[in-house]
């Protein structure tokens, strides 16, 4: 049946090795509260063991869109699982709540368990990072759907706040001031654009864009996890409201966290914003305002605090090894971003 399944184009037993290069990945993932181990048709997680009193479940999907072009592209393909990783766990973090696990569907033209193993590794290194174990997944081996060489990943989580401190932006209020955590680099959104600007220009992805990256490593800098240190600032903190700057940038991210009656004026800059970003834009030939509308800017993570918590907020920020400002504050309106200092 095997020999039959691979003539039509499914390969079982590269599938079985790409499992098992896929074991000591997941094995550096896991949390006590995790029950069982890979290759069972469901994977468990023990919530009583979470020690909470009315826990919230927080769950979130994604993916990491064209970006993965980019390293199909250019065969480099050990950090876009990271970019997966975080793609979910910091959209459910704005929440308060703490990621537990994470499932990764990886699809492919074929299964090349090298090419496996190397994605694979970067999911369970973003997983490690923020404490999330990695209990399961599937891979999917569909020659008819994808072209040679090509695969597609996406990625599911879940985590769990207590339903008392569960954050949801409500009682933001005129005066809280807006905290912004800088981003990596673009992260995962944009990439339809960027891609374009790349061939555009005709630029050598293997020159260096500065003293520390190419411009390949500069487009495929894995997206910022922001677990950690958000969560050491909710221990000490009344955050009142958090978003992820990813795809809509400050224009359409930032209204999803506040009121319908508040406005976000944000001071663009109280910041720098990353070359790569200039880079981009030169490139396009676009409006400052309108970059603001689709890529992060050099902030991927927000916080709103209340103004007597900003000192606090930006030194715990700080001895986690964040970098982070000031960007702007709350006034009573419509629930929109103003921005100052674009220059255009």
């Amino acid at each position: 049946m095997s020999k039959a399944y691979k003539a039509s184009g499914v390969d079982i037993e590269a599938g079985y090795e790409a499992v098992n290069r896929m074991k000591n990945h997941v094995k550096s993932t896991m949390r006590k509260e995790v029950l069982g181990g890979l290759g069972g048709f469901g994977a468990a997680f023990d919530l009583s063991q979470l020690n909470m009193k009315k826990p919230v479940l927080v769950s979130g999907t994604d993916g990491v869109g064209t970006k993965l072009k980019l390293a199909i592209d250019n065969n480099k393909h050990d950090t876009i699982g990271i970019d997966a990783v975080a793609m979910c766990v910091n959209d459910i973090l704005t929440t308060g709540a703490e990621p537990l696990y994470f499932l990764d569907y990886i699809a492919t033209n074929k299964v090349e368990p090298e090419t496996i193993e190397a994605i694979v590794s970067g999911v369970a290194k973003g997983c490690k990072e923020t404490n999330c174990a990695l209990i399961g997944g599937e891979t999917a081996e569909m020659g008819e759907m994808y072209h040679e060489g090509e695969y597609d990943i996406a990625g599911f989580c879940v985590g769990a706040v207590e339903k008392d401190d569960y954050i949801d932006g409500s009682n933001i209020e005129e005066g809280d001031v807006v905290i912004g955590l800088e981003s990596s680099g673009i992260h995962s959104n944009g990439y339809s654009l960027v891609r374009n600007l790349i061939n555009k220009s005709g630029v050598n992805l293997e020159d260096s864009f500065n003293e520390n990256q190419t411009y390949l490593d500069a487009f495929l800098e894995p997206t910022k996890l922001y677990v950690k240190p958000v969560l050491s600032v909710l221990e000490n903190v009344k955050v009142k409201g958090m978003s992820h700057i990813t795809g809509g940038g400050f224009i359409e991210n930032i209204p999803r966290a506040i009121p319908e009656d508040k406005d976000a004026n944000i001071d663009v800059t109280s910041y720098n914003v990353p070359e790569i970003f200039n880079w981009l834009k030169e490139q396009a030939g676009i409006e400052s305002t309108e970059m603001y509308n689709v890529f992060n800017m050099g902030i991927g993570f927000i916080l709103f605090v209340n103004k007597e918590d900003q000192e606090e907020t930006l030194n715990i920020l700080k001895s986690q090894g964040e970098t982070a400002h000031v960007i702007g504050s709350i006034s009573n309106g419509s629930g929109q971003v103003n921005l100052s200092g674009v220059q255009s």
